[in-house]
């Protein structure tokens, strides 16, 4: 798949990068990560600027485009979904597309998940492929968020992933010799990042449990 987006966007630049990921958003069945990495791979051939990749990626704009190209793509395509589902409400989910997207046992668990973490899922989304235009769709939905909210919290999530994609596509263009050895490291690229949100829940865990038996204590 990683060959054929390279080629798609190879043709038809810039644009069909965001056109891809605006589609993503909807629930198009192609990873966004390999997306990101195929744009990023395309910023590279664009460059001109020889030498290593640190000094390619210092010397390059096109790359650092791509990235603000891919955070647009990214950002507008999750917003359509949460103001389609505030504008609509649940008569959206009558539309065959839809109601393909959000099942009925896939919007009740929502809720449920939603109720009990709130932004977190909003978070989480963004690292979840298969649920997260579901998930945007019954937030916007729920009118419990507004939009600006939302936009701050799957930006946030967006300014941890997006940029590793990107600049993985451009740094394996420059220094590897197989562009197959790529797949390998999305994959690396993927534990990291899950093992980065894990270390950052645990910890908030345990700050959060810290901070219950402080205020247990000082009420006593």
């Amino acid at each position: 798949m990683l060959d054929s987006l390279i080629d798609f966007f190879t043709t038809y630049g810039s644009i069909a990068v965001f056109g891809v990921l605006l589609l993503c958003g909807f629930g198009l069945p192609i990873p966004e990560d390999i997306t990101l990495v195929a744009g990023g791979v395309i910023s590279s051939v664009a460059c001109n600027v020889d030498g290593s990749f640190l000094q390619a990626l210092n010397d390059c704009n096109e790359v650092h485009i791509m990235l603000l190209i891919s955070m647009a793509g990214v950002l507008i395509g999750d917003s359509t979904m949460f103001f389609l589902g505030r504008i609509y409400g649940k008569r959206l989910l009558k539309v065959r597309f839809f109601s393909k997207i959000v099942t009925e046992k896939r919007y009740t668990w929502i809720q449920e998940k939603f109720a009990k973490h709130g932004f977190w899922l909003i978070f989480a989304a963004r690292f979840m492929p298969g649920l997260r235009s579901p998930i945007f769709v019954v937030t916007g939905i729920t009118r419990q968020v507004s939009y600006l909210k939302f936009l701050l919290t799957d930006g946030f999530a967006a300014i941890i992933s997006v940029p590793v994609w990107v600049y993985l596509g451009f740094w394996g263009e420059r220094q590897l010799s197989d562009l197959n050895l790529l797949d390998h490291y999305v994959k690396k690229g993927q534990y990291g990042i899950f093992a980065i949100l894990g270390i950052a829940i645990v910890t908030l865990i345990i700050v959060w449990f810290i901070k219950k038996k402080i205020n247990e204590k000082t009420s006593i």
